[in-house]
């Protein structure tokens, strides 16, 4: 990965609070798994911004060594990469992607 790739990342994923790495766009997802993030992120009513990896290829590769993570969809949480969507799942049905949020300060709890 380029230097300018890892920066641009690192810049992105600095600047906002909740980052989807997918493929495609919230209203379009383009895999069944961007779509289930999408999902989960709706459901809980937290604002998320999203980039699309297919519209860059030096992010789409970047994104899986800067996350040291091979797939995509990725979400970070104020800059802590939290995992894919099988991961987001399973917190979300463990309730601790609830908590995580709230403690956050991102979603008001209840």
């Amino acid at each position: 990965m380029t230097d300018t790739a890892q920066a641009k990342i690192a810049e992105i994923v600095k600047a906002n609070d909740v980052l989807l790495f997918m493929k495609g766009t919230p209203l379009f997802p383009q895999c069944g798994f961007s779509s289930r993030a999408v999902a989960i992120l709706d459901h809980l009513g937290v604002d998320y911004e999203s980039v699309d990896v297919l519209q860059d290829m030096e992010v789409r590769q970047g994104i899986k060594e800067f996350s040291d993570w091979p797939t995509i969809p990725q979400l970070y949480v104020k800059g802590e990469f939290i995992g894919g969507s099988d991961i987001m799942m399973e917190m979300f049905e463990a309730g601790e992607l609830q908590t995580l949020m709230q403690e956050k300060g991102l979603v008001s709890a209840g």
